[in-house]
Order: C-alpha cells, then structure tokens, then sequence
C-alpha cells in the first residue's frame, strides 16, 4: 500500500522550461518513487507527491532537491 507525501513550494520559474529542469531534477532525485508534481507557473507553486511507503522522505529532501536545479525555493506549510 502506498503512503502518499504531498510537499507543497513556491519555486522561482519564468517558463516552462523551469518547470522542466524542476520536474527533470525531482526525478532524478526520487525515481520511481515520485508520483507527481504539479505546476503553475502563474503562481510559481510546485506541488510534490512522493510514496514514501519504501522510503521517509521529508519536506528537506524534497527542498534539496529542487534547490539543486539552481532556482531559489522556499517552503509552504
């Protein structure tokens, strides 16, 4: 059985190619394990769903993650 882990961001992007480097560094960093990512752009908000049922991923990993693309990222709770 999955345990689903949504992490919400407000990430830096201008275009959609931000969003692509976002979404290509998430899966790199999760695999298989990430089960979606929604955008928008408009409102910069990336939303991360990860099954953490293998694995605890925590709302840092995910951060790292994205600030590894080189977009500045902050945290919603």
């Amino acid at each position: 059985m999955a345990d689903l882990k949504t992490y919400k961001f407000t990430v830096e992007m201008t275009c959609e190619g931000c969003v692509n480097a976002v979404k290509r560094c998430l899966t790199k960093a999760f695999g298989d394990r990430l089960s979606s990512v929604d955008t928008d752009l408009s409102s910069k908000s990336v939303v991360v769903v990860i099954d953490n049922s293998a694995h605890h991923y925590s709302h840092d990993d995910v951060f790292e993650a994205i600030k590894k693309c080189g977009k500045e990222v902050h945290k919603v709770d």
